[in-house]
């Protein structure tokens, strides 16, 4: 039964891939429009392409050496708990390095093929916006659906072949290790870069100049838009990709290390994403926007249609294949909050709703008025989130053990059931940073008014299914990590070493507190990174206007590699903490501490990190939506008192938004995996 399905998991993945590279190729058919559009397009492509590559070449390094690690340390069998009994099995390092990498190249091809059409699909869709806002929705979101569908289908690939030849959970964890490693860095770097460029770009442009957004004699406009592929679509897709598999590794970990559960339910969640990829293929279809021209209302649809499509798809499977009756309440309990939780992002940051409208009714009393209003607004955004997370853990949790099942099974199919409909989620994420780049290729090309009115309309769309998205996925992250908590003491345990995590015991606390410190501090060096790497390049655009003034005049073009190296070298140079604190800080408590105070680590982490992403995703978007809000003629329009301190917010906010927020999901399962992958080690020689 396990082999059938595994053999149908790979078949799914590969006509997931099919169909995106299908689109793929479909969306470079279209036209490209003017030689203007073209050559502008062009500069956005080939920045991105040099930063991606220079990024990939320094991830390689880093996958390189950790792999080498990695190899040494497994190729020791720990389980006697002795230093006498300990066996070298050298094919186990070499499998799971390999498995290590194999993960990282999965998601670095999704990233790749993701930024790869967007760079595409912009120009085209800024084309396709001169004829209708229909067909220009249609191409973007096509190509979105590259990467959500080429993610979710190298992501099971990639596990299912693994667990065909090994049989072994374990190795899979070191699939989403090398995953989740790449991500951390992809997102942190992509964002560092792209809010870099984008801060830079409106305080001089917008504040001290007062030239529209995307004005082409702005130095930082293409790294802005060159951001906007390697942060957004890249690195976001790398986030999923992480999250989508460290859900599914969770489950199969606590699935094999459980002894009253069959070997069926080890692969329950590859089929449960299976389903998933069936639905999202579906549900894509039905995405179109309608007589209103209202792109939001298109994809929120097309999200509720493939719930409801997955939803029968797992209740059929439950109640034919005669596996236990939880399956289904916790798939739907995650999947239902998921959804409800996305829902209520977009509340927040819709520019139809009360927060974005009153944040830029405000703004006439100044920029402090608008940042207390936005950060007000992002904090009571938790709110339902937080709630919504502790609804569908008691749920899942209670629902499974009435049904005779393992609580802590249930909770992680509840993450897995949350991120199962992936490939449609990040099709209308990956949407958001072309259509962006769509209307900046628009203004910099020259494009007619109406143009760029389209796509401001398709952008604000846009915004919102970022915010969505990243509150989905934050919120299964925190599932997530709660099972790879569980997933973790069970490892301890079974390396023959209790467990303990009483908050009585002084050394657990001491771990809650370094773990609920790391999400702060590795979002005050992301962010600080940022402003470093703004000022620098705030320098520079100041420069070229004072020493070229034919640049303003229009007479003179500006150097826009400068501006686009300077963020590219910032950005890279930035890793090196936050890397340190996702893999190495995990290990130094482990060694020092022990077991138990990494497990209090990781408790503090999750609570902090989960709060933190969505205060500051949600915040961030907020402020964003509000300055356009005000752009669209509204408290003033351009130029107005209120657009300006709408600016300021917006600049605040990018960083929130598109660098720290989003990069906390992934930190927490990083530190999670580390533990996880570890805990052998750290069970066998731990100072305390």
């Amino acid at each position: 039964m396990e082999t059938v399905w595994l053999i149908i998991s790979i078949i799914a993945s590969a006509l997931s891939i099919g169909v995106a590279l299908y689109l793929f190729f479909w969306v470079k058919r279209q036209p490209e429009g003017t030689d203007r559009a073209k050559e502008v397009a062009s500069w956005i492509r080939e920045g991105s392409r040099t930063y991606l590559k220079r990024l990939y070449l320094t991830l390689t390094i880093v996958a390189l050496i950790l792999a080498f690690v990695i190899a040494i340390v497994f190729s020791f069998d720990l389980s006697g708990m002795s230093i006498r009994q300990v066996k070298v099995v050298p094919i186990n390092g070499l499998v799971m390095a390999l498995s290590f990498i194999f993960g990282a190249v999965c998601s670095a091809i999704a990233g790749y093929l993701g930024m790869s059409i967007a760079v595409e699909a912009n120009v085209r869709t800024a084309t396709a916006a001169n004829d209708s806002i229909n067909k220009a929705f249609r191409l973007s979101f096509y190509a979105g659906s590259v990467m959500g569908l080429a993610m979710v289908g190298l992501a099971v690939m990639g596990m299912s072949i693994i667990y065909i030849i090994t049989h072994d959970a374990e190795f899979i964890m070191g699939f989403s290790f090398g995953a989740s490693t790449l991500a951390l860095l992809a997102k942190a770097g992509g964002g560092i870069f792209t809010k870099t460029a984008d801060i830079a770009a409106d305080l001089v442009g917008k504040v001290e100049v007062g030239i529209p957004e995307d004005d082409p004699r702005n130095p930082a406009v293409v790294a802005d838009n060159v951001g906007d592929n390697v942060g957004d679509v890249a690195g976001m897709g790398a986030d999923i990709f992480d999250s989508y598999v460290a859900a599914v590794v969770a489950v199969m970990t606590l699935g094999a290390a459980s002894s009253s559960l069959g070997s069926t339910y080890v692969v329950v969640p590859l089929i449960i994403c299976t389903l998933g990829i069936f639905a999202s293929l579906i549900g894509i279809q039905f995405v179109r926007v309608g007589k209103d021209g209202k792109p939001g209302t298109a994809l929120n649809l097309g999200t509720i249609i493939t719930a409801l499509i997955f939803s029968g798809m797992v209740v059929v499977f439950v109640l034919f294949s005669k596996v236990n009756l939880s399956i289904i309440w916790a798939t739907l309990t995650g999947l239902i909050t998921g959804v409800i939780i996305g829902f209520t992002s977009d509340y927040f940051t819709s520019d139809e709703r009360k927060p974005v409208i009153k944040t830029a009714e405000v703004s006439g009393s100044g920029a402090a008025i608008n940042i207390i209003t936005g950060f007000s607004y992002g904090l009571v955004s938790i709110v339902p989130s937080v709630i919504g997370i502790a609804v569908a853990t008691l749920l899942s949790y209670y629902l499974s053990q009435l049904s005779g099942f393992s609580g802590i099974y249930g909770i992680g199919i509840s993450a897995v059931g949350m991120l199962s409909i992936s490939g449609m989620i990040v099709s209308a994420d990956a949407y958001g940073p072309i259509v962006d780049n769509a209307r900046g290729i628009a203004e910099m090309a020259g494009m007619d008014h109406h143009v760029i009115e389209t796509t401001d309309v398709l952008d604000a769309a846009g915004n919102t299914a970022k915010a969505i998205t990243k509150g989905f996925s934050i919120s299964a992250a925190a599932l997530t990590v709660l099972a790879l908590f569980a997933a973790y003491a069970e490892v301890v345990t079974a390396s023959g070493k209790e467990i303990s995590m009483s908050l009585r015991d002084p050394i657990v606390v001491a771990g809650v507190f370094l773990g609920a410190m790391t999400p702060p501090l590795f979002s005050a060096l992301t962010m600080l990174s940022v402003t470093e790497n703004a000022f620098k390049m705030i320098e520079e655009i100041r420069r070229q206007f004072r020493e070229r003034p034919g640049i303003l005049a229009g007479t003179e073009k500006p150097d826009y590699d400068t501006c686009v190296d300077l963020a590219a070298q910032g950005s890279l140079s930035s890793l090196v903490w936050p890397a340190f604190l996702a893999v190495g800080l995990p290990l130094i408590i482990g060694f020092l501490l022990g077991p138990n105070a990494l497990g209090g680590f990781l408790g503090g982490s999750i609570f902090t990190g989960v709060i933190f992403g969505l205060f500051m995703a949600n915040a961030g978007g907020l402020w964003d939506n509000a300055k356009k809000f005000i752009e669209a003629g509204n408290y003033g329009g351009p130029g107005s008192e209120a657009h300006k301190a709408g600016v300021v917010g917006d600049t605040v906010g990018d960083p929130f938004k598109d660098t720290a927020g989003p990069s906390l999901n992934t930190l927490i399962t990083v530190m999670s995996l580390v533990a996880s992958l570890f805990a052998p080690v750290i069970a066998a020689f731990h100072l305390f």
